[in-house]
């Protein structure tokens, strides 16, 4: 295949990512149902569920369904990125206020990076992780190119339906390509051009954020990806 007049910019390069990961995300939830949509694979997992029966004391959401959610604080699975903030210069207040945990909690963390540590962070089913990266591509658009006003986790109402959470979710999805698609190379190094109030796209340039948004989507789709295997086996008798 040739390469004569493809575009290698930052940008271009960025949007190619995307694309192709969201042409293979399309093709590989294709078919997916509402039980395999709900299924937990362990107990203890996070999910969706009636606002009555949420097991968690974080869960979030505007409608009848809210996500899980922890109490705040940093899963041993994430000091690194603890470790990798403070040490391309955040400040360990900033860092605090990025997990809504103590200063004293970062201190901590910091302490320990490098050392073996157990990942605590929670299971989770399909409905989980879409809802997660919908209310996060949502709220990413709001705070780039919207009023940056609404709070990203009253802007999802969730659904026990596979088929209207996914048509709600690419929706999201295809607004923020759009916009991100229209993007300046100085918008692109504007720190702040993003005010997302979770997490650091504040402090940092807007090219960044549409990285880490793309990280973001890619590890989901492979979570998404394992578990719509793991279900297909589930009653076979070596995944029993």
């Amino acid at each position: 295949m040739g390469t004569e007049g493809a575009r290698t910019d930052r940008l271009s390069i960025l949007l190619e990512q995307f694309d192709k990961a969201t042409d293979m995300a399309r093709a590989r939830l294709a078919g997916l149902g509402d039980e395999e949509y709900l299924w937990e694979p362990a107990p203890g997992c996070w999910s969706i569920r009636p606002r009555g029966e949420a097991v968690t004391p974080g869960a979030f959401g505007p409608g009848a369904w809210v996500l899980d959610l922890g109490d705040p604080d940093i899963p041993a699975g994430e000091y690194a990125e603890v470790a990798r903030q403070a040490a391309g210069g955040m400040s360990v207040e900033k860092i605090a206020e990025d997990w809504s945990v103590s200063v004293t909690r970062v201190e901590e963390v910091l302490a320990h990076t490098g050392e073996p540590e157990p990942d605590d962070t929670p299971l989770t089913t399909i409905a989980w992780r879409l809802g997660h990266l919908h209310y996060a591509f949502a709220g990413g658009w709001e705070w780039a190119f919207g009023e940056r006003r609404r709070d990203p986790k009253l802007m999802v109402d969730f659904t026990p339906s596979a088929a209207v959470a996914l048509e709600r979710f690419w929706e999201a999805v295809d607004r923020w390509r759009a916009a991100v698609g229209g993007v300046t190379e100085e918008q692109l190094d504007t720190i702040g051009f993003s005010r997302y109030p979770y997490g650091s796209d504040a402090d940092e340039p807007f090219v960044g954020v549409i990285a880490g948004a793309n990280l973001e989507f890619i590890h989901h789709m492979a979570e998404i990806a394992l578990l719509r295997d793991l279900w297909r086996v589930r009653r076979t008798p070596s995944g029993r």
